[in-house]
């Protein structure tokens, strides 16, 4: 099992092992369902999620281990939530980027639509 957190490796290989964590729209699904409730359990993320058990216990053991959520046992349940609020903070920010890119793409399209073709003539 690799280390994602080893002070002897430099800070852009854990960063980018954070990132692995959240690079699966099913995982990124879990973590924003984590953002509105301060903790969810493994049914209702079920639900909220519509897949199967085997499938969601393999991202949520995913997210445990690159430490972007914790869970707890009570009796017979296991509730999730986010290991740091920052975790929510960050799929903010990245709601916001995406938001800026797509407007960039949008204008970028519009002037682009706007402009005349260029025909060559190869006479």
């Amino acid at each position: 099992m690799e280390q994602y957190f080893d002070a002897q490796r430099p800070l852009y290989e854990v960063k980018a092992n954070l990132f692995k964590g959240l690079s699966h729209p099913i995982r990124v699904s879990v973590l924003e369902v984590l953002t509105r409730k301060a903790e969810v359990s493994v049914a209702e993320l079920l639900t909220s999620t519509g897949l199967e058990a085997s499938h969601l216990s393999q991202h949520l053991s995913v997210l445990r281990r690159h430490n972007l959520v914790v869970a707890e046992r009570r009796g017979s349940q296991v509730f999730y939530r986010l290991a740091y609020p920052q975790v929510a903070d960050l799929l903010r920010v990245a709601r916001a980027l995406l938001g800026e890119i797509l407007q960039t793409t949008h204008e970028q399209l519009a002037t682009s639509a706007s402009l005349p073709e260029l025909v060559q003539d190869l006479s």
